[in-house]
């Protein structure tokens, strides 16, 4: 068993993690290979993050897995990485199933070509009764466009008169997201060396953690996530209020 895991609190492990997954294309071309080589390299460290959560039992998991902006990347590129993702699906559909994971798919699904949709739709499908945790992938996914599509959508609904401007709600706005099924994210999680959040579940991460790691996605492994979930656990989460109060929240808990 890692000695890292261990250490973990399992009373207080992040209900949401999400994950950028960055540094695919780099960490190749480091190593005198094309990009796609990196992507084709990915998959294992994916395996790691999902088989670390299934572990210590973190009910959502969430990968950026292709955002919007990346449809504007070399053709080649992008047929790669639709070519790859479908054949991911289909060769890790039955291991998804086992280990008791419900997927979902957020974003703009419509512009997935054909076969890809298909097969997402085949392991939604497959897994739809399971309730050991949820593996959420954001793809053809930006959160400007999710943030706009839900202000439309209550805006048509005040328009017709089904809802009053006074109903909107913060917890009704998030009603309207792609993301009205899961609990905000508590742990954000970026490799590649950027601290930026490039579009990624703006309104979900607004009280999250977000560490920021130097290496590559390909070098993710599970004792390294793991690490991620000790900082966490490390952190006061004060939500606005003072470290003093959080502490005297936590007492009275613990005498009730």
């Amino acid at each position: 068993m890692s000695l890292i895991k261990e250490k973990i609190d399992l009373e207080n492990v992040p209900q949401h993690v999400a994950i950028i997954m960055d540094g695919n294309g780099r960490w190749a071309e480091s190593k005198g290979r094309e990009r796609t080589f990196g992507h084709k390299s990915a998959i294992e460290a994916v395996r790691n993050t999902i088989n670390a959560c299934n572990e210590i039992h973190i009910p959502y998991l969430t990968l950026y897995t292709f955002s919007s902006e990346n449809w504007n990347r070399p053709e080649n590129e992008v047929n790669t990485l639709m070519n790859l993702l479908s054949e991911t699906l289909l060769l890790e559909a039955d291991e998804i199933f086992s280990k008791g994971l419900k997927m979902h798919v957020i974003g703009d699904v419509e512009k997935l070509p054909e076969l890809v949709k298909e097969q997402l739709f085949n392991v939604i499908e497959l897994t739809k009764n399971n309730t050991r945790g949820n593996l959420i992938l954001a793809l053809s996914y930006g959160s400007h466009k999710e943030i706009l599509s839900a202000v439309k959508s209550i805006g048509e609904k005040v328009k017709t008169g089904e809802m009053e401007i006074a109903d909107i709600t913060e917890r009704v706005f998030e009603k309207h997201l792609y993301t009205k099924k899961f609990p905000a994210v508590d742990l954000l999680i970026r490799t590649g060396g950027e601290m930026r959040v490039s579009n990624f579940l703006l309104w979900q991460i607004a009280y999250a953690e977000l560490q920021f790691l130097e290496l590559y996605w390909p070098d993710f492994t599970k004792d390294i996530f793991f690490q991620c979930i000790l900082d966490f656990q490390n952190k006061e989460r004060r939500y606005g209020k003072t470290g003093e109060q959080i502490r005297n929240e936590q007492k009275i808990l613990e005498q009730s």
